[in-house]
């Protein structure tokens, strides 16, 4: 008896989508996820009982107090604190799903290259601690090239911790081809960093501030620091300082339409942008020159490594690839993740292809047009995948598991 027992309508499997920036859960069917949670976690010691306590989510994770370090769970696209990923569910069961868990199936994205022994893991997690009637798991990169109706192409995910190229031929990833590159979003918000504090730019934290006063473009700021702030950890205070800089980065980056030149950038209009602390400047050729590093690693301060841009992974993927599935490779680059959000990242990464497509191949970029479809595209994928009639004997059912243990996932997983 296969998993079949679980599809249909009258039970929701629930989709969950880790990523190195948040992880994403919803009920399957549905066109985005309802759930959208950080993947970095704080941790305090209880002084009475000498437990850990976990803050998990936006809210939790905003209020300042003391002694609680921040880290992230997530290691490479993979799960690295095992603790803290099932805090995270326990909390997602409880507060977002708020259902038993035994009566909804689980579909769960994993990377492309997620490690053997981490995926019995995940398995063995959700039937022993969470008793779900069914399993399954999915390559993200898979559930991507689904979300854009495509079953082979070359999936380019640019995410928060990096950007990966991934080919997927009749939905089943070729494992030898996958291209990582290290430039993603988390990279652009160090270069942020580093610009901003090179150019002595306050990044005073929301939490730290009372009250601000308006000042002119370019004037110092004036604010007033909040009074018994608790003594907050360094992680804690880096990673309330890395929100202020991503909203800055989201805001101000934009990738410039052709290769980087500064005549050409300083003729294009400035963003103005302002700070929490009430400081506004506008940002002119600094915004092409910090997101240019994505496409061209030579810009990278004091980077002399062979680090791979954007269009130079995804070719060196096609490239790897059977010389006779290239031709659907290039028709099919699905571009998702939120880096890709980039302003002109997609122009871009086209443009900079067609210079590096062969003549005798026809290029095609697919890229999902609203933010949320760009950014939730795994989840997108597992969501239309986890309704369909015919996905229903798929499943890793709980009797299946039963007979033969956290080794199914394996067999049944590809």
């Amino acid at each position: 008896m296969s998993g079949g027992v679980y599809g249909g309508d009258e039970v929701g499997a629930i989709v969950v989508d880790p990523g190195s920036y948040t992880i994403r859960l919803g009920y399957a069917g549905e066109d985005s996820p309802k759930f959208d949670i950080p993947s970095c976690i704080g941790k305090s010691l209880d002084p009475e009982t000498q437990e850990t306590k976990y803050r998990i989510d936006t809210v939790n994770l905003a209020a300042p107090r003391k002694g609680c370090e921040v880290s992230n769970m997530m290691k490479d696209g993979m799960v690295e604190d095992w603790d803290a990923f099932e805090n995270l569910l326990d909390y997602a069961y409880d507060k977002c799903i708020k259902s038993e868990s035994q009566y909804h199936p689980v579909l769960c994205s994993e990377a492309a290259w997620n490690a053997r022994g981490k995926r019995e893991k995940i398995c063995e997690l959700f039937f022993e601690k969470y008793q779900v009637p069914a399993f399954f798991l999915v390559k993200s990169a898979v559930l991507s090239a689904f979300a854009n109706g495509r079953f082979s192409g070359v999936v380019v995910d640019s995410g928060a911790s990096h950007t990966s190229a991934v080919p997927v031929i009749d939905g089943y990833v070729l494992q030898h081809a996958i291209i990582k590159s290290p430039l993603g979003g988390d990279f652009l918000i160090n270069q942020s960093v580093n610009f901003l504090k090179d150019r002595n730019i306050d990044l005073a934290c929301p939490y730290m501030i009372a009250e601000k006063k308006v000042v002119r473009d370019g004037d110092k700021p004036k604010w007033t620091r909040k009074p018994n702030l608790p003594e907050v950890t360094q992680s804690w205070h880096n990673y309330q300082e890395k929100q202020v800089v991503r909203d800055f980065a989201h805001s101000v980056l934009s990738c410039s339409e052709v290769a980087y030149d500064i005549d050409t950038a300083l003729s294009m209009p400035a963003e103005p942008y302002e700070f929490p602390t009430g400081y506004s400047e506008e940002f002119g050729c600094d915004r092409y020159q910090i997101a240019e590093s994505l496409f061209d690693p030579s810009f990278i301060k004091g980077c002399t490594s062979t680090m791979l841009g954007m269009s130079h992974v995804v070719a060196s993927s096609i490239s790897l690839c059977d010389i006779d599935l290239r031709p659907s490779l290039y028709s099919g680059v699905v571009v998702t993740g939120g880096n890709s959000l980039t302003s002109g990242f997609v122009e871009r990464l086209t443009r900079d292809l067609n210079a590096r497509t062969p003549p005798n191949m026809r290029l095609k970029v697919l890229s999902a047009q609203g933010a949320t479809e760009r950014r939730f595209g795994s989840w997108i994928g597992g969501s239309i995948l986890g309704s369909l009639g015919s996905f229903q004997q798929m499943w890793i059912s709980r009797q299946e598991y039963d007979e033969a243990g956290k080794s199914q996932v394996d067999r049944k997983c590809p």
